[in-house]
């Protein structure tokens, strides 16, 4: 019999992606969506589902769901009765955190243990994934791996953090099949256009699209380990398949500043960067964090996973994609990266 997947943050980017990697394993896959009066599902829109109805025979359903709303998880779970769940649902931007702290608390950390407590009173064995994230490192300095001092500097991170040890309490005190996953950063053509990759390759199209000749940014001087949020859902996958449960560091393990994306990018589409950025004083964080570099060894070595997509490969994807958005030609203004768009 094929296995059933709930995924919350189905709309979202590693969501879509998730869904995709399901389904083309057979799964039955169950997503949850927040009702909304505007319909938020252009990532998932493909996938081809008709409403969040359970239609006879249907691969992928949709339901309505909330983190902040237990009883309706409760539901939801022993409804669903799934083989594996992926808690992906999250207010997962870092500068609007410190706006909505509270929320963030809410839906990041206790949505968590609603899902976690919704497991263990169900009481079949299904298995766990918990999205964390390399923002709980802070100022902890890299290469940070699964061993490494937790130091989170924004309310999403500090709420991430009490959902990744929620999660191993459950696995502990409970003995849930339950693992964690810290990605550090990955993008993708499906990223949210308040992310600052996004912002980038958006805004050169508008600026090849003549809608604009500023692009405004934060710190340029904050470095990342960006990688391929495809790459990403399949170690998620792969966590759930191990004969036991634990926690992995997802990274490329090679770190670059915002400076150099958007240099990388810019370059791309045969732009001098420096003409168009301005730095913009409003997209600064109250606190910093600077350096995030993953060592993603434990996963090589246990899960066999490696990243398969290049960073020039990536940037060029979300390129191509934004500047079809804004009705510009990526041919005419694009040049092909000088390296392959994968590894393999």
């Amino acid at each position: 019999m094929a296995k059933t997947a709930l995924i919350t943050g189905i709309t979202g980017q590693d969501g879509s992606y998730l869904a995709e990697l399901l389904l083309g394993k057979g799964y039955e896959v169950h997503g949850v969506v927040r009702r909304s009066s505007t319909m938020n599902r252009g990532r998932i829109d493909h996938l081809q589902h008709a409403s969040p109805s359970h239609p006879e025979g249907a691969k992928f359903v949709l339901h309505y769901g909330d983190m902040t709303d237990s009883g309706g998880l409760n539901r939801l779970v022993k409804t669903v009765r799934p083989d594996e769940i992926y808690n992906l649902a999250a207010q997962s931007h870092v500068q609007i955190s410190f706006d909505q702290p509270e929320y963030t608390g809410d839906a990041d950390g206790l949505g968590t243990t609603r899902l976690l407590e919704a497991i263990r009173t169900m009481g079949a064995p299904t298995r766990f994934y918990q999205a964390s994230t390399s923002e709980m490192f802070g100022s902890t300095p890299p290469p940070q791996s699964e061993t490494s001092q937790f130091h989170p500097r924004s309310p999403y991170a500090a709420a991430k953090l009490y959902a990744h040890w929620m999660t191993v309490n459950y696995r502990e005190a409970h003995k849930l099949f339950a693992c964690s996953g810290i990605l550090f950063n990955h993008e993708s053509p499906r990223r949210g256009e308040n992310f600052v990759t996004r912002k980038v390759t958006r805004g050169i199209a508008q600026v090849l699209a003549g809608k604009t000749d500023q692009l405004h940014l934060g710190n340029l001087d904050s470095q990342r380990d960006w990688g391929h949020a495809r790459d990403y859902v399949e170690a998620m996958w792969l966590m759930l398949q191990q004969d036991e449960p634990d926690d992995f560091v997802i990274a490329t393990g090679v770190m670059r500043s915002v400076r150099e994306f958007a240099e990388a990018a810019f370059a791309m589409a045969g732009l001098d960067w420096d003409k168009y950025v301005v730095i913009d004083q409003a997209f600064f964080r109250p606190a910093e964090v600077n350096e995030l570099r993953g060592d993603a060894s434990k996963a090589a070595r246990v899960l066999g996973w490696k990243p398969k997509s290049t960073f020039e490969g990536l940037v060029y994807e979300m390129l191509e994609q934004d500047l079809r958005l804004e009705g510009v030609d990526p041919a005419a203004h694009l040049s092909q990266p000088q390296v392959p768009a994968t590894t393999d």
